[in-house]
Parts: structure tokens; sequence; C-alpha cells
């Protein structure tokens, strides 16, 4: 045990000596680079790139992008980035955070053409060199937007050291982008790369590809070499396919995308509405509701953007529920069996609930800051990107779809709603409260629809009128798929979410929904009840 100790003692030292000298080299040439002409930069360039410290490639891409600095005080080099009042600093090495100051209080770290092609090098090195796979496969497709002959070498170079083959597949399609664009590349490397290229999944292999078969004013082919042209005209079919195929699937994937926002704000609206036969038109501003709390919660925790979109689902929930369930008491309960009267009652009570959201918040939009984790995008290759805001808006709204069938299949209250729902007077005779019920439904149909705020939150701006956009398709939805019926309400939605995307690129967004408009009224006048009707006795009659 004491010989372990040792030996970790000692391996622990040398880490912290390597890790000290690697500094020591890193401060010794940033210290000289703010005085240094171009041809000393170069070789500082690569004393940093060689300093083995954690920051060198931070402090590449910095002096690539232009934010790196001398502080003309005693030439510190800092980052320095956009802020009021002029640049925020940062410590080049040790990260500390240095405060605001004058542009005119520091000196940017220039390059020239030369350099800014060493720069290249040394960066697609690092990141061709990068732990993780995936920021290797990233890496290579950057070569492949930017191609340079300067970078062959570096490329080769780690095709012989890669052993992971997905990696090795993404820098093939990068020598090949570079080996197409170079002009000193024979005829035969030059066809090789572009059958290469034709079996890439990524968009900008398109385009390298395409400049072979350019064709003058007569209508000839620019490029002499005839089997040059044939093979990019074979590769450019290729990727022409695979490009329509990933966008049909993108186009899938924006409509699950809408149709699983038309579930999150329709299926509240299933629920009172089959229970209750109750035409809701404030259900819209039971979404602003809950939009207008993911807000609030998010102006109390501005320090855990992260977590508070997780605590603003049960908040919006249960302020839009209570809500419902204060205006089924207060109005809806005694309006019951007079539908067109509710109908006017909600529609007045949603112009109310926007003005008193305009008198809290003012008339202006709100925007909702989206967390790290559901930033960006997951590029599945080059050629298909779904958003992580939208995958897991997808998810979420199937969870909600899930909870809503177990509540009522497997608990007493979903057991009476359903008894309500098919035969209210027999529900009644049995004891169950139907009041109450009716109460809880409206409530719960309002919880879900503050949900879906939470949701439609992360998609687009908070306002005022957020709700009335999706009013409409929610009352779609419900008759679409069949009054009162949760799995009725998932196929119209996603059936509606998926005809709006294939549409709109035809048609037009409005002209799309004008259409469906017109599809929705003509089935109905079919099937009245919609495609999954709930069959009872109080239903029917």
């Amino acid at each position: 045990m004491r010989n372990f100790n040792k030996i970790m003692l000692v391996l622990l030292t040398l880490f912290c000596a390597n890790a000290a000298f690697a500094n020591d080299a890193l401060q010794q040439a940033l210290s000289a680079l703010p005085k240094a002409s171009f041809s000393e930069k170069s070789r500082l360039f690569t004393q940093i790139a060689d300093s083995g410290a954690d920051n060198s490639l931070e402090i590449l891409q910095a002096i690539q992008s232009g934010d790196l600095y001398g502080r003309k005080s005693d030439g510190l080099v800092v980052f320095g980035r956009k802020a009021d009042g002029g640049l925020a600093l940062q410590d080049a090495v040790s990260g500390e955070d240095l405060g605001v100051i004058g542009k005119r209080k520091v000196k940017k770290i220039t390059i020239n053409n030369s350099l800014r092609g060493e720069l290249k090098q040394l960066v697609a090195g690092f990141q061709l060199k990068a732990e993780e796979p995936s920021r290797r496969i990233r890496a290579a497709g950057s070569i492949v937007n930017d191609p340079s002959p300067e970078l062959l070498p570096l490329v080769e170079k780690a095709l012989t050291e890669e052993t992971d083959s997905a990696v090795r597949e993404a820098l093939d399609v990068a020598r090949a982008a570079i080996v197409v664009t170079t002009k000193d590349s024979d005829s035969k490397s030059r066809i090789a790369a572009i059958s290469v290229l034709g079996e890439a999944t990524d968009s900008n292999a398109i385009n390298l590809v395409s400049r072979y078969t350019l064709k003058d004013g007569d209508g000839n082919y620019i490029e002499k070499d005839q089997a040059l042209v044939e093979a990019a005209e074979t590769a450019l079919e290729k990727l022409t396919t695979r490009k329509s195929f990933y966008e049909l699937m993108q186009n899938v994937f924006f409509g699950v995308s809408l149709g699983s926002v038309l579930l999150l704000t329709a299926v509240g609206l299933a629920i009172t509405f089959g229970v209750m036969g109750v035409i809701n038109m404030a259900h819209g501003e039971m979404i602003m509701i809950g939009a207008y709390a993911t807000y609030t919660v998010q102006l109390l925790m501005p320090d855990l953007i992260g977590l508070s979109i997780v605590v603003a689902i049960p908040v919006a929930f249960i302020v839009s529920g209570l809500t419902g369930v204060l205006i089924e008491r207060l109005i809806i309960r005694h309006l019951y069996g007079r539908p067109l009267e509710t109908l006017l009652a909600t529609f007045g009570l949603s112009l109310v609930l926007q003005q008193l959201v305009r008198s809290i918040y003012s008339p202006l939009n709100r925007s909702v800051i989206t967390p790290d984790w559901m930033s960006g995008s997951w590029a599945v290759n080059g050629m298909l990107s779904l958003t992580w805001n939208r995958l897991y808006i997808i998810i979420f709204s199937f969870m909600v779809l899930f909870a809503l069938i177990m509540l009522m299949k497997k608990t007493s209250f979903g057991l009476q709603m359903r008894a309500v729902t098919l035969n209210r007077k027999m529900a009644s005779s049995m004891g169950i409260k139907t009041g109450w019920i009716d109460a809880m439904t409206f409530g719960l149909g309002s919880g879900i629809a503050g949900v879906a705020g939470v949701a439609l939150s992360q998609l687009t701006n908070v306002g005022p009128n957020l709700g009335q956009a999706y009013i409409i398709d929610s009352f779609m939805v419900v008759v679409f798929g069949g009054v009162g019926n949760l799995f009725g309400t998932l196929f119209a939605a996603m059936s509606l979410g998926l005809a709006n995307k294939f549409m709109e690129p035809m048609a037009g967004a409005v002209l799309a929904k004008i259409l469906i408009l017109v599809f929705i009224i003509l089935f109905i006048q079919k099937w009245p009840r919609g495609l999954f009707a709930i069959k009872g006795r109080f239903i029917e009659d």
C-alpha cells in the first residue's frame, strides 16, 4: 500500500510539473506576441500549439476570430469580447475576468493571409487529434466546408493514425474535398475523389462536385475532361437523391414536431369538450398563462436557466389548472347545456385574460431563454440535423399523453371521468359527484394547456396573443380525431402536423392551412363525430 501511495505521489508530481512547464511555455510565447513581427508571430503560434497547455486551441481560435488583444498598460495578452462600454477582458492564460475597458486601451493581435493559413493548419491539427470521435468528425466536416491544399498532409496523417471507422469515413471525404479543389491534382485522382464524394452525406459535397458539371453559354461543359464530367454527373445524381431523402426525413421531423405541439394544445381541449360538452374559446389563454408562468419562473431563477424550465412545468400546470377550476366554478357551471352561450362567455373571458396579461406584463412580447441542454441541433450527418428543442418537445408531448392515459385508466378519478363522459345521469345516480368531476376535468384540461405553453415558450416569443394562434388548430384536431378520444387526438395531431409541413412548400403556409380547414369541414359533413368517436348513451343522446 505504501509503494502504491509513493507511485501515485510521483505521478501527481510529474503531472503538476508538466502542467506548470506547459503554462510557462505558453506564457513566454504570449508575452512576446504583442510586439512581434509577422515572421516572429509564425514561430510564436507554433510555440503556443506545441506548449501542450489546455487552452492553446482556444487562444489560436481567438487569434483567427480577432478576439485576442494585448493590453497597452502592461502587455498582458487577453481575450476581448464586445460589451457595453468597450471590451470585456479575460486573462488568456488563467481565464480570470479583468473587467470592461475601452477599445483604445488594447491592441489587437493582427495576422496576414500567410499567418491565417498557418493558423488554419494548426487549429485543424488540434481538432483532428481531439479525444472525442464526434469532435474529430466535426473537424473533418469543417475541412469539407473550406478545403485547402495545405491541410492535405494533416488529413493524410490523421487517416494513417485513425482507428474509428466513422471518423475514417469523414476523413476520406475531407481528403477527397481537398483533392477535388486542388489545381495540381491529376485527372485520375480527381475522379477517385469525386467517387468518394458521391457516397458522402455532406451538403458541401454537392457544391464541390457540381463545379465539374457547369456549362457555358452555348451549353457545352466548361470542364474538357469527359471522364471527369461523367464521374461528376454520376456522383451529383447520387448526392441529390440522397439529399432529397434527408430533406424528406427533415420534413417528417418538423411535421411530427408540429404535431406534438398540436397534441399538447389540443389534448386538454379534447378532455373538457368530451366530458363537459363545453366550447371553451379561452383554452388558448390557458396556453398563454402557462407560457407567462415559464417566463416568470425564469425571472425568479436567473442563475439556474437550465433548471428553471423543469420547475416551470409543474408551476404552469398548477397556475393554469387553478385558473381553469376558478373559471368553471364561476362561469361555466351556470351555462351547461347551452353551448352557444358558453362559446360567447369564454370568448369574452379570453379577451379579459389577454388584457389582464397586457396590464401585468405589458403588450410587448417576452423572450424565454432556451437552456443550454435544449439549444443547438443534433447533426445526424451533413445533410440532416435535428434541433434539440423540438426533439425534446416531441418526447415531452408523448410523456404527457402517456401520463394522461395512465390517469384515465389507472385512477379512480379517471374512472369517474370516463363514467361521466359515457352517461352523466347514470354516473350521478351511482354517487359520483358530477359537479366536482366537471371542475377537476376543466382544471386538468387547463393545466395541460399550461404545460403546452411551457413547450411553446421554447419555440416562439411569449405574448398576449400566443394562444390565439393555436385555438383554431386545437379545435380542428379535436373534431377530426373524435371528441374525448385521446388516441384520436394523437392521430389527428400528427396527421395535421405532417400535412401542414408537406403542403407548405407547394402551397405556402396560409393556403396550406386553408386547404386543411376545407378538408376538415368536408370531413365532418360525412363523419360528424370524428375518426374515433366515443360511444355511450350520454354522447349518443
